[in-house]
């Protein structure tokens, strides 16, 4: 389980973060959710250790404060957009680099770092282009590649930022198809920022609405993607209707 306790963050002396608390289960994938500059992202790299923060981060049990960094990855992989992969390595070096938290001092990879890299890019259907330079891949080849990266870190809590930014409609749906069924299946604690109301809704466990750097609503997609929510937090009205196939809400600007 990942746990968040009265997380806040500022940016120089601007608050972004006030007062958050959270969880996220084990087998659960939890969609941030809200406008943009709501803190989404902030929250994540505050968990990765990437910005200043206070409050208390918890991982399975482990402080993540406690951690230094290596011991910090052992505990949380990130899935940062796909615009941040260096072009010039393989899909293979760019995938074993997830295990450089497990790596000794000259950082020689082993028959064991090896199986697990192949396992997870198998795992997310990229073992076919392993060879090929990260630069050749389409957004969505990428973005699975990153995926894989994170799997190879064994960690038990999964963060993704925006994975379905610039992807097509395809690439979207199969990516957030394999991040539920990874969660279900390997029982991470998923958390993931969307902008996409409706992938939220078709794919999260549970949604978080972030507005102004605070949490306004936590529930099921049903519980917190309702008009009047969504049309105070936006500034815009929204419409919330029933999928017409899915049990589930949609959501569309008025």
């Amino acid at each position: 389980m990942l746990q968040i306790r009265r997380l806040s963050a500022a940016y120089q002396t601007r608050p972004v973060l006030r007062d958050i608390s959270l969880d996220v289960n084990n087998g659960e994938v939890l969609a941030l959710i809200g406008p943009n500059g709501a803190g989404k992202s902030t929250i994540i790299r505050a968990l990765s250790g990437v910005i200043p923060s206070s409050g208390e981060m918890r991982s399975d049990g482990d402080d993540l404060r406690a951690l230094d960094a290596t011991q910090r990855a052992q505990r949380i992989a990130v899935v940062p957009q796909a615009i941040s992969l260096p072009p010039a390595f393989t899909v293979w070096e760019t995938a074993a680099m997830g295990r450089a938290p497990y790596l000794g001092f000259l950082g020689n990879a082993s028959s064991r770092d090896d199986e697990l890299t192949r396992a997870a890019l198998t795992r997310v259907n990229a073992l076919t282009l392993s060879e090929r330079r990260v630069g050749e891949l389409s957004g969505g080849e990428a973005q699975r590649v990153l995926l894989a990266r994170a799997l190879c870190q064994a960690a038990p809590t999964l963060l993704l930022d925006e994975p379905t930014a610039h992807l097509d409609l395809h690439y979207q749906v199969s990516l957030l198809e394999l991040i539920r069924e990874l969660a279900q299946e390997e029982n991470f604690a998923v958390l993931i920022a969307l902008h996409d109301l409706n992938l939220a809704a078709r794919y999260a466990h549970r949604v978080a609405l972030l507005v102004n750097g605070t949490l306004t609503a936590v529930g099921s997609p049903r519980n917190v993607l309702t008009s009047e929510t969504l049309s105070a937090a936006y500034g815009v009205d929204v419409v919330v209707a029933e999928h017409p196939f899915l049990n589930i809400p949609l959501a569309l600007p008025k």
